[in-house]
């Protein structure tokens, strides 16, 4: 890795709106910005390509794994499983969602970056418990790279600052995607070489 060489690279960003940019200007999302990062640290012929859909579920995801796949695409950062938190879905049934969208990949001998997202505790610890171990235990099935938490950089404490988020206090603003795209960067980075 990069199959092409070191100056070419293209990184499918797979996800929601975390991962689409949702409310920022077009070059403030994630993925312009981890573009820019992965350029400026090595990476000059870094492509990322952005297929995060707002709303998405892990079932959305699953549904369009296959023609997101490109023939170009040498490496995945996988980020769902927010909107299945928001709707209140079964664990199980996102964790075996996620299965089958890193089946997919895996068959395509792809090396992916497990992005996690932890539950929060109004949904009661025992589904707090479940949801949080799906990450970490579809990372050990798959052995791929995991990212706990999309939102670590700007969430210290577990719950992301104030002043790095937009007024829904869902979305990271243009500065705390700067704050995620540092940390996870290097992550990405180790991914592809």
């Amino acid at each position: 890795m990069p199959a092409r060489g070191a100056d070419k690279v293209t990184i499918l960003a797979f996800g929601d709106s975390l991962t689409h940019g949702f409310g920022l200007e077009q070059d403030a999302g994630f993925v312009p910005q981890l573009q820019a990062w992965l350029r400026g640290h090595g990476l000059p012929g870094a492509v990322v390509i952005n297929a995060g859909v707002s709303g998405d579920t892990t079932a959305g995801g699953l549904a369009r794994i296959d023609w997101a796949l490109g023939a170009d695409v040498d490496a995945v950062i996988l980020e769902l499983g927010g909107n299945d938190l928001l709707r209140g879905l079964a664990p199980g049934q996102t964790q075996a969602n996620l299965d089958g969208i890193l089946a997919r990949i895996q068959a395509r001998d792809l090396p992916v970056l497990l992005v996690g997202l932890p539950a929060p505790a109004n949904y009661g610890a025992d589904y707090k418990a479940a949801f949080d171990a799906l990450y970490p235990a579809l990372a050990e099935k798959y052995g791929v790279a995991l990212y706990p938490s999309f939102l670590q950089a700007i969430a210290p404490d577990g719950m992301p600052e104030a002043s790095l988020m937009q007024a829904d206090a869902t979305h990271p603003n243009a500065e705390g995607v700067a704050r995620i795209v540092a940390d996870i960067g290097p992550k990405v980075l180790a991914l592809v070489q």
